[in-house]
């Protein structure tokens, strides 16, 4: 039995550059003066991506630091943004603690489970940060750990990145992926979710064994794409997307439940019930075309008006209402379109 009555006792650092630490969820990493920072985007195209997505991909939700240790306690020191979401501590897949980190330095967790395991440091799904230092226990092992779980690719809005979710495992596309046993990373872009072709490019890149995309609910509060091209543009998204996954089931996701917007008709003539409308026929128009893995779910399957109580502020699902989304999304996508597991080159792994 460890005494920690005394505190975590002598600890060792860890580069952030070692390469026994697994950024998984991360598209790019940066190390410099300022820290270590998982992006949700190529670093190198910053500047060409529009500056209010470069701040939402510096965000990183869904990224986490995986390794194999034994160590019984680990401490960072960190740069996080008073409105940053906290870090979750998870040890062989088990959620060990929650550490708020909003206008803090540094955190720390002495009370990690005894023997090697697999420990996993989730970073917060909001808000700028970097980790500036890592430390273990004085001595501890660390080993790098091979992720060969089927990867899955979401795309979407805030509704995505899960603001109000209490930490980053309680997001609906974390405990979808933790539940599934999926390598998640988590394109979710608070107010971004645009149809950029650049987020198109990048994912046709990315390794991904499964790809869903929830596109609606931005493009209809800014009013960036009407009648005229966001059928065509989401059209193009996916075929730009399948070029680098020919066999990849996709699945398109309608908005969820909107309250008034379902019937208010915006700046260039959407409402949420005809952008719906839009994104079903792009998935049939695909089918027409031959393209028999790209399939269609209607948002309110995932939630609908039954689950307006748990919308706070009318758009947004609160803690409780991210489960519900969870629970729907495994029931309505996992599992009739994630099944089999497939690898990255579109091979049926093994049950």
């Amino acid at each position: 039995m460890i005494d920690r009555s005394q505190g975590p006792g002598p600890m060792q650092s860890i580069a952030l550059t070692d390469p026994r630490l697994a950024w998984d969820g991360a598209v790019g990493v940066t190390h410099g003066a300022d820290g270590s920072r998982g992006w949700r985007m190529p670093p190198g195209e910053r500047d060409v991506w529009h500056p209010e997505l470069v701040i939402r991909a510096a965000m990183p939700a869904g990224v986490r630091v995986r390794f194999i240790t034994d160590a019984s306690a680990v401490a960072g020191t960190v740069e996080a943004d008073q409105e940053s979401s906290p870090i979750d501590i998870v040890a062989d897949g088990q959620l060990i603690a929650s550490l708020p980190v909003s206008g803090s330095a540094s955190f720390l967790c002495d009370n990690l489970p005894t023997g090697t395991k697999l420990l996993e440091i989730w970073l917060p799904q909001f808000g700028p940060f970097a980790i500036k230092g890592l430390k273990l226990s004085e001595g501890a092992m660390v080993s790098a750990v091979n992720d060969g779980r089927p990867r899955w690719v979401t795309y979407g809005s805030s509704i995505t990145q899960c603001r109000a979710a209490p930490s980053p495992t309680q997001t609906w596309p974390a405990i979808v992926a933790r539940h599934a046993d999926l390598n998640l990373t988590c394109l979710g872009y608070g107010g971004q979710c645009h149809l950029d072709i650049g987020v198109a490019r990048m994912i046709r890149s990315l390794p991904a064994s499964y790809i869903s995309i929830c596109a609606g609910i931005n493009i209809y509060g800014a009013a960036s794409l009407g009648p005229r091209a966001f059928r065509t543009t989401l059209t193009g998204f996916v075929q730009i997307v399948r070029e680098g996954h020919p066999v990849t089931p996709i699945v398109l996701v309608s908005p969820i439940w909107g309250v008034q917007r379902e019937t208010e008709v915006n700046a260039v003539g959407f409402t949420l019930a005809s952008m719906r409308d839009e994104v079903q026929a792009v998935v049939e128009l695909l089918r027409s075309r031959g393209d028999r893995q790209t399939h269609y779910v209607d948002g309110q399957a995932l939630f609908g008006e039954s689950s307006a109580h748990l919308l706070p502020d009318d758009l947004h699902p609160n803690g409780e209402g991210y489960r519900v989304l969870a629970a729907n999304f495994l029931t309505q996508v996992v599992d009739p379109y994630f099944r089999p597991a497939r690898a990255d080159d579109g091979r049926v792994l093994p049950s």
